[in-house]
């Protein structure tokens, strides 16, 4: 953490007691709006736990982290308030800003070396007289029994508040004499590095920003778009993504993986469950059908996309899948009983199991929606998920009750044609 951060943790009162706002983006925008008073001032709004995990997993207390790498610290900070001015007026973007890696007042000693051989003085010699005076050095020890001490010596601390202290210092003189600092080197203020952060062996400066009212995925592509047509880099400088975009990227990749391989698994247990890929593809028609309530419900809504949500279309697509095995089983039961029209089954079929179907969709959609209502904390977790699977499972009972058995008598009905045109040719 740099010197010039600090975290101020304020405890809020219960939301039934809010005035001012009714969601935490609001509030966040008001006392920021309050805080930005203070002069000089630069204020992120975060929260103890969210901003703790970010840093630890990332290495930016922010949703978003911008990092741009190089060589020299002045450039990297230059073209990080460039980047700000780029892309502060993007929306949803709050509390935008850049590592202080530069400003820190140094006190900066620069020798004269012809003066300093005209005088007789060794560089090392002067080092240390100043090294002494104003930082300490030990001048030899204290033994307390089993303990010891080293005795530092320097300057009071009235001799060493200014640069003229430093001007004033006096260096001895091999003859005896003694000449001020400011003789034999010239001392000024100069503005040094605050901080020199470094990845992968590369310095690099952050600008970090936290998003607000959108999703970070959308946030991050609007950036991107950006900086590719306004911001030029010199070469060797590039930029990279991080914060919880970062975080988002792994996870998708991980989904991407999950998904085929939870849709591939519910395929092979169908399979072993009717030995019939024409009734395994019959049943997995449900995913799509409940995948159009659960991209619905997630729009109506105003959600974006997240990974809870793509963790919630992985248990959609269990429940919707057992509305088809209930219908189809029941089915293959008629047939096996010696009902042979495809008609009769399906109207007997669906008419028995309609209880049962309403009832795998009500139990499972009824126990998502506490989750769905949240307001309190992990509720940005548990809405989205909540909100696919009781979407999905709607459309998808509604469509199974309509679409499967239509399917069925499509399949059987065809089937049958087939052979029947067989026998005839």
């Amino acid at each position: 953490m740099p010197i010039e951060s600090g975290d101020l943790i304020i405890v809020l009162k219960d939301k039934s007691e809010w005035t001012s706002a009714d969601n935490w983006e609001d509030l966040a925008n008001l006392m920021k709006e309050e805080m930005e008073a203070i002069p000089g001032a630069n204020i992120e709004i975060s929260q103890p736990i969210q901003m703790r995990f970010n840093e630890l997993m990332t290495g930016s207390r922010s949703d978003i982290a911008i990092k741009i790498f190089g060589d020299d610290l002045e450039v990297l900070d230059t073209k990080a308030k460039e980047l700000i001015s780029k892309v502060n007026t993007i929306e949803g973007i709050g509390d935008l800003k850049a590592d202080k890696v530069t400003g820190l007042p140094q006190i900066t000693v620069k020798y004269d070396y012809n003066k300093i051989a005209l005088y007789g003085l060794n560089i090392a010699d002067i080092n240390q007289i100043i090294r002494s005076s104003f930082a300490g050095e030990s001048a030899g020890k204290i033994y307390e029994e089993s303990k010891r001490f080293d005795v530092v010596v320097r300057l009071n601390k009235d001799n060493r508040s200014d640069i003229t202290d430093v001007s004033n210092l006096f260096i001895p003189l091999p003859n005896g004499q003694q000449v001020p600092l400011s003789q034999v080197a010239t001392i000024t203020y100069e503005q040094g590095p605050v901080q020199v952060s470094r990845e992968d062996g590369k310095r690099r400066i952050t600008v970090g920003l936290n998003v607000r009212g959108r999703d970070i995925k959308s946030v991050v592509e609007e950036i991107q778009q950006k900086l590719e047509t306004n911001f030029k880099l010199p070469s060797g400088y590039y930029v990279t993504y991080g914060g919880q975009f970062e975080n988002l990227i792994e996870a998708n990749k991980r989904l991407s993986v999950a998904l085929p391989m939870a849709l591939g698994l519910i395929m092979v247990l169908l399979f072993f469950t009717f030995n019939s890929v024409k009734q395994s593809l019959l049943i997995f028609t449900a995913i799509p059908l409940s995948a159009i309530g659960g991209v619905f419900a997630l729009w109506l809504r105003g959600m974006p996309f997240s990974i809870s949500a793509g963790i919630g279309f992985i248990a959609l697509f269990g429940i919707a899948v057992l509305n088809g095995i209930v219908l189809i089983s029941y089915f293959n039961q008629l047939k096996s009983e010696g009902i042979t029209d495809p008609l009769q089954r399906v109207l007997i079929g669906t008419k028995t199991r309609l209880r049962p179907v309403l009832m795998t969709a009500a139990v499972a959609s009824l126990g998502f929606l506490p989750m769905a209502l949240s307001t309190s904390g992990g509720a940005e977790v548990q809405k989205p998920l909540a909100t696919v699977v009781i979407g999905g499972l709607v459309s998808a009972t509604l469509l199974t009750l309509i679409v499967l058995p239509i399917l069925y008598l499509l399949f059987e009905k065809g089937i049958k044609r087939k052979k029947k045109c067989q026998i005839q040719l």
